[in-house]
């Protein structure tokens, strides 16, 4: 059985285990070097209440997780939030991804976000049917906007309205 859950630092290891993963396999992250557990919990204190991670879990043990930061600073965007979703090798296919970002959607809105973006690698082509089956848009391409082993990479902007936004 999957359940969601708010992220605490007890789930730092499976996060950073998880998101290591992701960092090799080279189509979900510009980032190169691995996370610690150390470091994951680190950066789900400083992240606090606003901007949450949440986790999801089959069987007692975490296989997926998703969360958001700060889009930009101004305070016309306070209410926009870019995310991430990371779902373990062996889980991914089985509903694990969508269940995280629905946990994200709920604890966001809750928090007055009314709107999640994120970039995602064309070869990511998983991710994209994730995304638009929970309901995202896209709405272009960033062409060459960063550089991955040397190589350009282009990334599909997504975006999901939340709350008032949506109706």
């Amino acid at each position: 059985m999957r359940t969601a859950r708010l992220a605490v630092p007890g789930d730092a290891a499976a996060i950073a285990r998880i998101y290591n993963q992701g960092i090799e396999d080279r189509v979900a992250t510009f980032e190169t070097e691995p996370r610690t557990a150390a470091q994951i919990a680190a950066q789900l204190t400083d992240k606090g209440d606003r901007f949450p991670t949440v986790v999801v879990e089959r069987d007692g043990a975490v296989v997926a997780w998703a969360t958001a930061g700060p889009y930009r600073s101004r305070p016309a965007y306070a209410g926009v939030a870019e995310h991430s979703v990371y779902v373990d090798r062996a889980a991914r296919g089985s509903g694990a991804g969508r269940l995280a970002l629905e946990a994200l959607f709920r604890e966001y809105e809750a928090r007055g976000f009314w709107k999640l973006v994120s970039r995602i690698f064309p070869e990511n082509t998983r991710s994209l049917v994730l995304h638009e089956r929970a309901g995202f848009r896209v709405v272009g391409t960033y062409q060459r906007h960063g550089k991955l082993a040397n190589e350009w990479r282009d990334c599909v902007i997504v975006e999901k309205l939340l709350g008032d936004a949506a109706r």
